[in-house]
């Protein structure tokens, strides 16, 4: 099943006729922000999916065009971020030690949505495109044997970076905790419909051009490695997340109107637009493109060498 929130944040199923609500079914929960309406629902799962399936059976689908969807996960407890978890499409000898970060809930934007880019003298800003697991029940110490079954589903997740910062500025709190810095969705697909995550195509496009392309089964420290690590640090809930890194050969710069698309087999296409004030610009290649350390030089605007 694919879950998400339409218009006024109203909990809704998407099919292949549209999206259906689930607010009649739901409907016990409306007192509750949306982001506990849907920690709900997967703490639940067992008693809502058998009202979900029924009403989706018999309840009428509203065109994807007639909707504005919304972040599936409005604004998770934890989002976690597994750093430098790929292999580099084969090209790294040995596996990178397992490490991890946080990123804060106030940087999650949806389908549609716009990442602001801030006022900070960062070197580039780049957006790694990345698949995310979202968390069934309470995860504490979780063996790696059984981590899946603490697993609800998976989704786009997109961990936006802004590189190159003062080392004063408290990296990575900085580089990684910006507002609008985890585009997230287009929703929730169970983990019933994804029968092997770790082999699924990753694809980015930044104005229809495709920077990312690479499949999960390049991970260093595969899903249960990581869901074992995390939760041996952090006891994590329903409804929380742990983003699972990229292949960072597709990364390329964000500037001011960009469209950015990402798409990971069988859970959707993300879309989402950047802004900056600002206005600057950078060389428009990804380091992979590039063959050179280090991301593409600023080309102009405030912060420009």
């Amino acid at each position: 099943m694919k879950l998400t929130f339409i218009d006024n944040y109203e909990l809704a199923a998407i099919t292949d006729d549209g999206a259906v609500s689930l607010a009649e079914v739901t409907a016990e929960l409306d007192v509750l922000p949306p982001q506990q309406r849907i920690n709900r629902v997967i703490e639940e799962w067992d008693t809502y999916r058998p009202r979900f399936e029924a009403a989706i059976a018999n309840g009428p689908a509203k065109a994807l065009t007639s909707v504005r969807l919304r972040a599936p996960l409005p604004k998770p407890t934890a989002i976690v971020c597994m750093a430098v978890n790929y292999m580099e499409n084969g090209t790294l000898k040995e596996k990178p030690p397992q490490q991890a970060f946080f990123k804060n809930s106030h940087a999650v934007i949806g389908d549609g949505d716009s990442m602001h880019l801030p006022d900070a003298p960062a070197s580039i800003f780049e957006g790694e495109a990345e698949m995310a697991l979202v968390i069934g029940r309470k995860a504490t110490r979780v063996p790696a044997d059984d981590a899946y079954s603490y697993v609800f589903g998976y989704l786009n997740f997109v961990d936006g970076s802004a590189r190159g910062l003062p080392g004063g500025m408290g990296l990575p709190y900085f580089m990684k905790g910006q507002d609008d810095f985890a585009p997230l969705g287009p929703w929730i697909t169970t983990a019933d419909e994804v029968p092997n995550p770790m082999n699924l195509a990753v694809k980015q496009w930044v104005n229809g051009k495709v920077t990312h392309d690479y499949n999960t089964d390049d991970m260093a420290h595969d899903i249960p490695t990581s869901v074992h690590f995390v939760t041996s640090n952090t006891s994590l809930e329903a409804g929380d997340v742990i983003a699972l890194g990229t292949n960072h050969g597709g990364l390329h710069p964000l500037q001011h109107g960009d469209v950015v698309e990402q798409e990971i087999e069988g859970l959707g296409r993300l879309t989402f637009n950047v802004h900056d004030d600002l206005e600057r610009t950078w060389e428009r290649a990804t380091r992979a493109e590039r063959g050179k350390d280090g991301p593409a030089p600023q080309l102009s605007g405030k912060y420009a060498p």
